[in-house]
Parts: C-alpha cells; structure tokens; sequence
C-alpha cells in the first residue's frame, strides 16, 4: 500500500496519528505528516486503512501501483 498525506487539506483532527502514530506525526499546531516512508508495510496496513477512513477531510490518499 502506498499513501499521500495532502497536508493543504490537513485540519489537524489528528485521527490519523490516533490509529496509526508510526506512520503519521503531528507538529506542534496538531497538523499531520508522513513520518515515515509512503510505502506503508503489510503489518501497518490495517491501521493506516482506519485513519484514512477516519479523516474527515479526506487528507489520506491511498496511491496505486
């Protein structure tokens, strides 16, 4: 799976590190980023789904190929 976080849609809910704070980090007004690679590994997958069905503002695009 890959990801991209679109931090100009990011309102900083927070979901996203809340499921799955390995992958995605929060600065310090609350908006997210990438904190590791956008290639999210098989054990991390599930967890990363959650928060991109959690984001309300639909910040989380899963990426294909």
């Amino acid at each position: 799976m890959k990801i991209k976080l679109d931090r100009t849609m990011c309102d900083g809910f927070g979901k996203c590190a809340e499921h799955a704070p390995t992958v995605f980090s929060l600065d310090e007004w609350g908006y997210a980023s990438l904190a590791t690679s956008p290639d999210v590994p098989d054990d991390l997958e599930p967890a990363v789904r959650r928060a991109l069905l959690d984001c309300p503002v639909d910040a989380i695009i899963e990426r294909q190929g």
